[in-house]
């Protein structure tokens, strides 16, 4: 879809009065269209995918921390769909359990390590990507 944008330049004549000014202006239209790199949309895509995965592992890690009822339909699937991205972090370090009363909180550093993970293989992607892109 092409874009039309607009530019009025006015110059002003030095010499002349305020009153008495000649006053030129100038209109051009300049036919203007976005195009898509194809690099730049994979590039979005690599991080849109990074985006909603560290959304995952915070929501996986917020609810082990704070005991959530595993029971509810919402934190099975969340720790359902997180099983897959934290198996390989699991054994890393041990996992810290509290109780008080019927609330049990697990502090799982291992959820932390696979979000810093992922993180840099997606920059690693993005920087393959951008390989020979000139600025």
């Amino acid at each position: 879809m092409a874009d039309f944008k607009q530019t009025v330049t006015r110059t002003e004549e030095e010499g002349l009065d305020n009153t008495g000014a000649a006053v030129q202006q100038e209109t051009r239209r300049v036919q203007t269209e976005a195009s898509t790199d194809p690099k730049t949309t994979l590039q979005n895509v690599v991080w849109f995918i990074l985006g909603f995965v560290e959304i995952l592992l915070a929501l996986r890690f917020t609810l082990k921390l704070f005991g959530a009822n595993t029971a509810s339909g919402f934190v099975n699937v969340i720790y359902s769909i997180t099983n897959v991205l934290t198996l390989p972090f699991d054994s890393i370090f041990g996992v810290t359990r509290s109780t008080a009363g019927e609330t049990r909180s697990v502090f799982e550093p291992s959820i932390l390590v696979a979000a810093a993970i992922y993180a840099l293989i997606a920059w690693g992607i993005v920087k393959l990507i951008t390989i020979n892109q000139k600025p």
